[in-house]
């Protein structure tokens, strides 16, 4: 088993799966049972013309992570290179919205954040680096009982990878990005070593509240050495503070449940200059398209599999990436041939890119 001893060697590692290490996005969001399909990281990067999504377009097709030495750069905002979304989905305040992850690995422990930002007049054009985002939602450990503990992702992983959140009734109208992020910590003992994944999407807030909360620019959302950035979860924990700015008042934590979908939603385009919420008189939008489907439901979670990674085996070889050892390790020890098993910690090992 090879060990790492040196903290450069560490941040070296770091720095190349920041590029290429691959975990999880957002397939779809679910509002009131109508979907609206996600940026597709396998197939619209490499389209001359992909499709119109509320999703935040980015190119980083090997859903990889940011690291917090990125902190202060506009990658973190929305992702690695991120262009605005050319559409957006209708939601009232109030109402509730489910993003559908793709599975999540249960070893990445961390928190749920969930930010907006008022776009004015539109978040199809607007410069994110000028985006001021506040927290409406934001789960970090929900019990430290034992080592590592249970974390808002194990939630969501629970959920059949899956977040429940709610739009706060009391926020005003108008064109707001959604900006819903996991944070990884099994290897944020170390600096550098969180792992953060934000992804955004345009949305359109309907309702007749009135609260416009101050925001923080993505820049200054975080530190690497904020406590729940810099932070060892091997250890036991009586608390954990979730990073980012306060909760907004009128936040709701939402029980996590999933949304059964009945309709596929076309994302509406040419939200105009209102800024309010309502369609600009010169500049109408399109109306979304909604197409009926048959009812399908994602509360019952799919069969239970077994991976390759949960048995132990002589001859079990592990993929880059995935994690070869650690206390309690049952799985595979051996990595493919272009890799090597890593130890981070006494909890994780992973198959990094041999030569590193």
């Amino acid at each position: 088993m090879h060990s790492l001893h040196h903290t450069s060697f560490l941040a070296a590692v770091l720095s190349i799966t920041t590029q290429v290490a691959a975990h999880g996005h957002i397939s779809n969001i679910v509002i009131n049972g109508v979907s609206f399909d996600g940026w597709d990281i396998g197939s619209y990067p490499y389209m001359e013309d992909p499709p119109v999504v509320v999703a935040w377009e980015t190119p980083n097709t090997s859903n990889g992570f940011m690291s917090p030495n990125e902190y202060t750069t506009d990658d973190i905002i929305c992702h690695r290179n991120a262009t605005n979304a050319r559409g957006h989905a209708v939601v009232a305040a109030g109402d509730k919205i489910n993003l559908q992850w793709t599975p999540w690995p249960d070893s990445h422990h961390g928190p749920v954040i969930s930010y907006l930002a008022n776009c004015g007049a539109s978040c199809e054009t607007v410069d994110k680096t000028t985006l001021e985002f506040f927290k409406i939602d934001g789960v970090g450990l929900v019990d430290g009982s034992s080592v590592p503990g249970i974390w808002g992702d194990d939630r969501l992983i629970e959920n059949n990878n899956s977040w429940m959140l709610e739009i706060p009734s009391s926020i005003a109208p108008g064109f707001y990005v959604l900006r819903h992020e996991l944070i990884a910590l099994h290897s944020a003992g170390s600096e550098n070593g969180a792992q953060n994944y934000p992804q955004c999407f345009n949305l359109q807030v309907t309702g007749s509240g009135s609260a416009k909360p101050a925001g923080v620019l993505g820049t200054d959302l975080y530190s690497p050495t904020d406590p729940g950035i810099l932070v060892n979860i091997y250890q036991s924990l009586s608390t954990y503070v979730v990073p980012g700015p306060t909760l907004i008042q009128g936040a709701v934590s939402v029980q996590q449940t999933t949304s059964a979908i009945t309709a596929t939603g076309t994302p509406v385009t040419g939200s105009g200059g209102g800024g309010d919420g309502s369609p600009s008189p010169t500049s109408p939008p399109t109306s979304p398209t909604i197409t009926t489907t048959s009812t399908i439901t994602t509360t019952t979670k799919p069969p239970a599999t077994t991976p390759t990674t949960t048995t132990p085996s002589n001859t079990a070889v592990q993929s880059l990436y995935g994690q070869c050892g650690g206390n309690s390790w049952s799985g595979p020890t051996a990595c493919a041939a272009e890799a090597t098993c890593t130890s981070y910690n006494d909890y994780y090992y992973q198959c990094v890119p041999t030569g590193v």
